[in-house]
């Protein structure tokens, strides 16, 4: 399983039920989470195949910033 971590501006339930559709819709995204108590509103994203390129294009298209965290 590998884990990518992203620092957002994620923060808020709301902001979670929008970005919902399109990290369920990732079929390489098996877990995902946003901690909205982290400063950085950390989304970490778990899957066996997990492609960076598309979770970034995913949280974008919802309307979010995102980038990698290092």
């Amino acid at each position: 399983m590998e884990t990518l971590k992203f620092k957002t501006n994620i923060k808020c339930g709301g902001c979670v039920a929008t970005v919902t559709p399109f990290l369920n819709g990732e079929k390489s995204v098996e877990k995902w989470q946003v901690d909205t108590n982290n400063p950085d509103k950390i989304l970490t994203v778990e899957g066996s195949a997990v492609n960076e390129e598309e979770v970034i294009e995913s949280v974008e298209k919802a309307g979010f910033k995102i980038e990698p965290l290092q």
